[in-house]
């Protein structure tokens, strides 16, 4: 009899053949097939050859105040103090009055390469395309029931990479996509109106699809942290000197946006975005002078307080994709109470900047690793072996010693089970 293909298996075929093929046990196969709220069916659909599910933790950053509303905010991530030291800072913030956002409308790009183009007949293909913008427009809009393309943009583009290849016309589409992140809509655009394109011009479509590089759909986020709150004038200054590196130093400018994509990712996961997409963009944006910078600016107002600024590219949406699958996803947003994909992006946003400010806040005080460390402690215990109300214990123990590590829980576990051993006997 045929092996089956393994995208023909069902889910328990699936998992046989992994057993059969490598040296993972029965255990560590049925980790897989605890699929939790999902059927099968559903994760199959997601993607090819699915075999299970891998989760995260969820959890709730809280004290978020944003243009005036409170939200409990979602946050899927594996790191500690990541949600503590959000919350934290948006406890700060809201005592200055908290967060203050806006979002652009939900404009993506979509792009149609158009090659070869030769030195003596490009005006004359630009001025086709642009005597035909209202046709070509009029054609994308036939590939949509709510997205809208609202204008079509020509730039010319030489070759910079090593194959040299000559000049390429681009053909931009620029379409609202409401409160979709926009993808498959943008995409089916750019697909439907190439043919036409290479009718017009007689040129030839390579490349049909939208850019992630979402400058057209930025959100901006400010907020003030009261200076008496943050440490004092000597904090502030620390703070806007480890900001000055971020912005000019690269290898830290790294670091330092890792930490405000903590937070964006964090909120995008729980929300069912592509959260690839999002860090793509946001990168792109951070060397858009041609050095890469911080993604955010801090300085100190006439009050003497310090106040950060976030503006940032951000696709996102409240319909469609895993948004209508995803029962977690549907969940997460449910609890969010957002009215569409600006006011996820606002959330998306302070999430980052309150991040960022608890990140560069400690490091510009006693370290990264103290408070790092103390919500790891947990983690720490139950690497070292620990169980139940032994893994509260342990961690507490190493936090007073200011001593967290595998083998310190591990002195300390050994303690407890030998004081318990004597208690029973």
């Amino acid at each position: 009899m045929e092996q089956k293909k393994f995208r023909d298996m069902n889910q328990d075929e699936r998992l046989d053949y992994l057993k059969m093929k490598t040296n993972l046990n029965e255990k560590e196969i049925d980790l897989f097939r605890n699929s939790a709220v999902f059927k099968f069916e559903t994760i199959n659909g997601m993607v090819e050859n699915a075999i299970g599910i891998f989760p995260l933790p969820i959890g709730i950053a809280t004290n978020f105040v944003i243009n005036g509303k409170e939200y409990l905010v979602p946050m899927a991530i594996e790191e500690p103090s990541v949600i503590a030291a959000a919350s934290n800072a948006a406890k700060i913030a809201s005592r200055g009055g908290g967060f203050v956002a806006h979002a652009d409308d939900s404009i993506m790009k979509g792009q149609i390469q158009l090659i070869p183009v030769s030195k003596s007949e490009t005006d004359d293909v630009i001025k086709v395309l642009q005597d035909n913008k209202n046709k070509i427009t009029s054609l994308a809009n036939t590939k949509s029931k709510f997205a809208k393309c609202i204008d079509i943009k020509i730039k010319l583009v030489e070759d910079q990479s090593v194959n040299k290849l000559g000049r390429m016309l681009i053909v931009e589409i620029l379409v609202d996509t409401k409160d979709a992140m926009g993808a498959n809509v943008v995409n089916t655009m750019c697909e439907g109106i190439a043919p036409q394109i290479e009718l017009l011009t007689g040129g030839k479509v390579i490349l049909k699809i939208l850019s992630n590089y979402a400058t057209e759909r930025l959100v901006r986020c400010k907020a003030i942290f009261p200076r008496d709150l943050i440490g004092g004038e000597n904090i502030l200054k620390r703070i806007l000197f480890a900001y000055a590196m971020a912005y000019t130093d690269t290898h830290r400018a790294v670091t330092h946006n890792k930490g405000i994509m903590n937070g964006i990712d964090s909120v995008a996961i729980a929300s069912g975005q592509d959260f690839r997409a999002i860090e793509a963009g946001c990168h792109a944006y951070a060397c858009r002078d041609g050095h890469y910078r911080s993604l955010t600016k801090w300085y100190q107002d006439s009050n003497g307080d310090l106040v950060g600024e976030i503006e940032i590219p951000m696709a996102v949406g409240t319909v469609g994709g895993i948004t209508n699958t995803h029962p977690i996803v549907k969940s997460c947003l449910k609890l969010l109470n957002v009215s569409g994909s600006k006011e996820l992006a606002t959330i998306i946003a302070a999430s980052g900047l309150a991040q960022n400010f608890s990140a560069i806040r400690a490091l510009s005080d006693e370290g990264i690793q103290k408070g790092h460390m103390k919500l790891h402690s947990k983690n720490i215990a139950i690497i070292a072996g620990a169980a139940n109300e032994q893994i509260e214990l342990v961690s507490k123990k190493m936090i007073e010693e200011s001593n967290v590590s595998v083998s310190r829980a591990r002195e300390i576990l050994e303690s407890l089970n030998k004081h318990e051993h004597g208690l029973k006997e």
